[in-house]
């Protein structure tokens, strides 16, 4: 077969209705290595990079309440910073690049997927979110 390990998506893939900050991004603990109260950040099994991770709400209305909340992680030698809050919203919106799944079957039994990113940064405008500027039109 030939995938094999993390499957590359895209944001949009994920959370098409866009995704917001709602916890503080944290180091991952490598349970195995951590021991008698001494901590040891998780590193990533294929590339070797420190482990962080940050919870986030998916946007995507029709997701029932235990839905909404999942953790990202995010794969970077040094702590990620979240984008600046945005005047008049409760949670930060937030975008990822670099982004991969990876299926596993939960406790439950259910299909669930880890999802691991490269890259934090606020939302990219796009045409359809960019501000429209009356002088710019009256310009052209």
């Amino acid at each position: 077969m030939a995938l094999q390990g993390p499957i590359p998506v895209t944001f949009a893939m994920v959370f098409p209705h866009g995704c917001y900050i709602v916890g503080e991004v944290e180091p991952v603990k490598d349970f195995d290595a951590s021991s008698n109260g001494r901590f040891v950040q998780s590193r990533d099994k294929q590339t070797g990079e420190l482990v962080w991770q940050v919870a986030v709400m998916d946007g995507d209305p029709t997701l029932k309440p235990a839905q909404k909340t999942v953790a990202v992680k995010i794969l970077a030698p040094v702590q990620p910073v979240p984008p600046s809050p945005m005047p008049g919203l409760p949670f930060t919106p937030v975008e990822f690049d670099g982004v991969s799944i990876t299926p596993y079957v939960n406790g439950n039994g259910r299909l669930a997927y880890s999802i691991k990113v490269r890259e934090m940064h606020a939302p990219r405008q796009t045409a359809q979110t960019a501000p429209t500027s009356k002088a710019g039109k009256d310009a052209a």
